[in-house]
């Protein structure tokens, strides 16, 4: 009974651990993200970092991706940067690749 018990927490350790890096991989995602549409859209260095804890919490408003694209696509509408959906989408995909070998370095 031990060993199942000692296997349930090892999971459970496991899981915990995984949600957290997951956490990271979005949040450094999210900033890599940030300060790729502040490039595209002319914002200066000061700008782009502010622009890009915009993007992070941006993420906040509901669960998944699509907040954060919305955010994306409307700025890059208003500010005429031409970018269609699926440059934003693969570029959030390379982006989290990136984001994940990242937080796994540290």
């Amino acid at each position: 009974m031990a060993n199942m018990d000692d296997r349930e927490k090892a999971f459970e350790k496991k899981f915990a651990h995984d949600e957290e890096l997951r956490f990271k991989a979005e949040a450094r995602r999210n900033k890599l993200l940030g300060l790729w549409a502040a490039e595209k859209m002319g914002k200066s260095e000061s700008e782009a970092g502010t622009y890009a804890k915009e993007v992070i919490a941006a993420d906040f408003e509901e669960a998944g991706d699509e907040d954060v694209f919305r955010k994306i696509r409307r700025d890059f509408d208003a500010a005429g940067v031409d970018q269609s959906d699926h440059q934003i989408r693969r570029t959030m995909d390379e982006l989290m690749d990136a984001a994940i070998a990242q937080v796994r370095s540290e």
